[in-house]
């Protein structure tokens, strides 16, 4: 068991070190930082002047020796085009993402678990049709248009929430769950739609096993049975779409904080993308790979807690 965990980490660490030369390559072979900060009309010695300033003039290795070498220390490099840290922004935008993605998942889950249990269990009925096809519907439907609906609805015509905005949790709690349920839900929903489909498959494969015809020739009922025994099985596939749909959510609050006007970690890669700011997109992008990452690798440490067979093997 060990040696497969200390494996898996050995990947993570791998896998983003060889992300973070991908980015690094990439962003180095587009613009000219000197050029964005001087504008076009700007003089051959000047450009030179400002590349020597930034170290750009120095050998790319170097660059990016350099570079890592800052991160890995929580130093992410200043800004081009600001001059401000960009460490502490994206620590302060990761936060309000962190909120965004948390709630998010939370709403996907409380959907998506019991609406795929119910689905598999009935799914010969007219109850477990309508919830396969509530679920089409919301895998059809994008978490931004969902935004906007929402937005419309509740907050334009019925004036119950605010449209955007975010206020921190500790400083007014009541403002922050008003401005958080709509970007919540409409990436809650979204998401809990596809999960039920995958809670709804894995629990059909359950249902029909030998321990749960010897659980309920035990005494219980049907539900209990699943709910006891057969959801722990279950959960060892859908814990892989629910890794997945981590990422996901991380990806889609780029698009639903623009929605919200929320000023989270994808606004600020958004910004710093019209800004030109490669610094700054660099931290970002590594930042947001290393957490899609971290997620595979607690999802393979999970599978190893759920199923005693892998402790074993």
């Amino acid at each position: 068991m060990w040696w497969g965990l200390v494996r898996r980490l050995l990947i993570f660490l791998v896998s983003t070190a060889v992300a973070s030369v991908v980015v690094f390559v990439l962003l180095t072979l587009v613009g000219d930082p000197a050029r964005t900060a001087l504008g076009t009309n700007a003089t051959p010695e000047a450009l030179a002047e400002m590349r020597h300033r930034m170290g750009l003039d120095r050998p790319v290795t170097t660059q990016f020796a350099s570079w890592i070498g800052g991160m890995v220390h929580g130093d992410f490099g200043t800004s081009y085009v600001t001059h401000l840290p960009i460490g502490p922004q994206i620590g302060a935008r990761l936060a309000v993402t962190m909120w965004l993605v948390a709630g998010g998942m939370a709403v996907a889950l409380v959907v998506a678990i019991p609406m795929g249990t119910i689905a598999a269990l009935k799914h010969r009925t007219w109850a477990g049709w309508l919830l396969s096809s509530l679920s089409q519907v919301g895998i059809a439907v994008p978490a931004f248009l969902a935004g906007i609906l929402m937005v419309a609805l509740v907050s334009v015509e019925l004036g119950w929430l605010p449209s955007g905005g975010f206020v921190v949790p500790a400083e007014d709690p009541g403002g922050f769950l008003a401005r958080m349920i709509l970007p919540w839900l409409s990436l809650g929903l979204v998401q809990g739609a596809v999960l039920a489909r995958y809670v709804r498959s894995a629990v059909l494969d359950e249902v029909g096993q030998d321990y749960l015809r010897t659980a309920r020739a035990k005494g219980l009922t049907r539900w209990r049975a699943t709910w006891r025994h057969g959801l722990r099985n279950a959960a060892i596939p859908v814990l892989t779409v629910i890794g997945v749909q981590l990422v996901t959510i991380l990806i889609g609050a780029v698009v639903v904080e623009r929605v919200f006007v929320i000023p989270g970690i994808g606004s600020y890669l958004v910004d710093s993308v019209a800004r030109q700011d490669r610094l700054a997109v660099q931290g970002i992008v590594v930042t947001i790979v290393a957490i899609s990452l971290a997620v595979s690798f607690v999802v393979d440490v999970a599978y190893t807690v759920i199923d005693p067979r892998l402790r074993r093997r």
